[in-house]
């Protein structure tokens, strides 16, 4: 497994309430579920570096995008 960075976020409330529900409804973490969006946000942007993809365990569990 590749080599994780720790890096200190801070979020707005109402937001971190959000992604504690998303990430409740695909039973993941909220880091789980950050780390998620931001790797699904970074693919559509085509920003990620050629094999640099994160791992598969990713994908999302639930039916709901």
């Amino acid at each position: 497994m590749a080599e994780k960075k720790k890096y200190l976020l801070r979020l707005d409330a109402s937001l971190y309430n959000a992604l504690a529900k998303w990430a409740a409804d695909d039973l993941r973490s909220v880091n789980a579920q950050i780390e998620y969006v931001l790797s699904d946000a970074v693919k559509r942007a085509s920003r990620m570096p050629e094999g640099g993809s994160p791992q598969s365990s990713t994908q999302p569990h639930s039916k709901n995008p």
